[in-house]
């Protein structure tokens, strides 16, 4: 590889049609192991995510001045957060 010339990326395709195409042979189930009762009791159902919000944030829509908006995102990332903190404080 030339230091010059950029590094090629990894393909993330799948080679699902391989996968599929596979059939699996009697031998083939040797090697998996038998469930038992201890195993499925053991088994545990992993929900990825975000926890849920004690108080989660409501979508809504709203039309702002480009200026003001422009004048937030110059403050840098998280502006929306921000904004919102202030928004709360006016009562």
């Amino acid at each position: 590889m030339n230091a010059k010339e950029p590094a090629s990326r990894r393909s993330l395709k799948s080679d699902l049609a391989r996968v599929d195409a596979h059939a699996v042979r009697p031998e083939e189930y040797e090697e998996l192991p038998e469930l038992t009762e201890e195993m499925l009791a053991r088994a545990k159902v992993n929900k990825g995510g975000r926890p849920v919000s004690a108080n989660p944030r409501k979508l809504i829509s709203l039309r702002l001045p480009a200026d003001v908006i422009e004048r937030w995102k110059a403050t840098g990332a998280g502006w929306q957060t921000r904004m919102a903190e202030r928004l709360s404080k006016v009562r």
